[in-house]
């Protein structure tokens, strides 16, 4: 029967059992959550789950996005600026208006040079998320072996995998760390910006209800926005200006907090105007990364060669993987954790299933395996998501949050084989 549940998860959507139906609620109620795949990690995650008896945790499979940041586009911070000094200008400036326009030219200016660069807390979010990995997983380091570490080809990234082996070389000294950034290592950082001479494509595709640029028209009110600062809308010469502006408004307010303690633009955007930004952008980041989830099998490949390696005697007792948004928010829904591998019929019905603000800055996936303490025994693992443990409704757990790894590894071989590679 398991070999059933098995085979229906790998040839049908996969179905989920986590359907988040106040996520409204849960969003209002926190300004990081609302800043959506922009906002600054939250060490919030709740105690874990003791192992089952007799197991011990011998491995650790990682992917975790780059830390905090500046706006990763010049544009945010230029756009702005263009259309606040054009209205400064005309004499179109509210109250408001001119407040913050007066305010963003006080700061803007290094965060545009620097943008996409980690910023301080970008390395403290490493440091710590590295930290508390050996201090929840002890057993996995304390008697050494290797630690492969590998980030894409951005700057962010490879700081933020300079930040966490640090940190884990100074809470677990036994480890020997092996650190690379490579463009032929992209299949297992960022699939999708891989070089085209070694990027596989797979097949299989998902389908999105609607346009993402639609979707925004209807749920975003710009124009009551924009007349919170601005008095003429002709300024805007058509209404993607009018999108592209209220759009780089939220993404730099959903962001601020990363490199400034202080508030800005708090009073533009009205909680039931931030509430429908939040909506939009989330399926966005649903239209662009969950769409081509399946370009990331590649990286699902690396994670099953890699923590087979290490069952059968490899001595690498963790691979860490540093990446970016645009892969974590593919890998979740490929792997279906906590049920987001879901595709809703509607654009509405998106957030139910798939929330942004599981991708936040430092994101980070953690596969753990387990293994008995004496003796033969089966190989179990657990998956936490940002420090919490996630389920795979797929799946059927044995304990609690604990798998046998059996299962997901014939899971796994049988979505590789429903979705084969089409073209190298």
């Amino acid at each position: 029967m398991k070999k059933i549940i098995l085979l229906l998860a790998a040839l049908l959507p996969l179905f989920a059992y986590a359907q988040v139906d106040n996520v409204l609620d849960i969003v209002s109620a926190d300004r990081d959550k609302l800043s959506g795949c922009e906002g600054p990690y939250r060490f919030d995650a709740p105690a874990l789950t003791p192992a089952p008896k007799g197991y011990i945790p011998f491995y650790i499979s990682h992917y975790g996005r780059h830390g905090s940041r500046y706006a990763w586009d010049k544009k945010t911070y230029s756009d702005i600026k263009q259309v606040l000094d054009l209205a400064a200008k005309a004499d179109a400036l509210t109250e408001l208006g001119k407040q913050i326009h007066e305010d963003f030219l006080d700061f803007w200016f290094i965060p545009w040079v620097n943008a996409g660069d980690l910023v301080e807390l970008g390395w403290d979010q490493l440091t710590e998320i590295a930290r508390i990995m050996v201090a929840d997983f002890p057993e996995v380091f304390s008697a050494g072996g290797t630690v492969l570490a590998r980030a894409s080809t951005s700057p962010r990234a490879i700081v933020s995998m300079n930040a966490f082996t640090v940190s884990l070389q100074k809470a677990a000294p036994k480890v020997s760390i092996a650190a690379s950034s490579f463009h032929t290592e992209l299949s297992s950082t960022i699939p999708v910006s891989a070089p085209k001479a070694i990027r596989p494509v797979y097949s299989g595709d998902v389908s999105l209800p609607e346009k993402s640029q639609d979707f925004f028209a209807r749920t975003v009110d710009a124009d009551t926005i924009i007349d919170r600062l601005i008095s003429d809308r002709t300024l805007f010469e058509e209404d993607g200006g009018k999108t592209n502006f209220v759009q780089q408004l939220y993404r730099l307010w959903g962001g601020y907090h990363n490199y400034c303690d202080s508030d800005f633009l708090e009073d533009v955007f009205t909680p039931e105007a931030a509430l429908a930004l939040w909506e939009a952008e989330n399926y966005d980041l649903y239209c662009q990364h969950s769409g081509d989830r399946y370009q990331n099998l590649s990286l699902l490949e690396d994670i099953l060669n890699r923590a087979n390696g290490a069952i059968e005697g490899s001595g690498t007792v963790a691979d860490l993987r540093f990446g970016h948004d645009t892969c974590f928010s593919a890998l979740r829904p490929l792997l279906n954790v906590n049920g987001c591998g879901f595709e809703p019929e509607t654009a509405e019905d998106v957030k139910y299933w798939f929330q942004d603000y599981d991708t936040p800055m430092a994101a980070n996936l953690q596969i753990v395996l387990y293994r008995p303490k004496k003796g033969d025994g089966a190989v179990l693992f657990k998956i936490l998501l940002n420090g919490a443990e996630a389920t795979l409704p797929q799946l059927e757990p044995i304990d609690g949050p604990y798998y046998l790894w059996d299962d997901f590894t014939a899971w796994a071989d049988m979505l590789l084989a429903n979705h084969p590679v089409v073209a190298e």
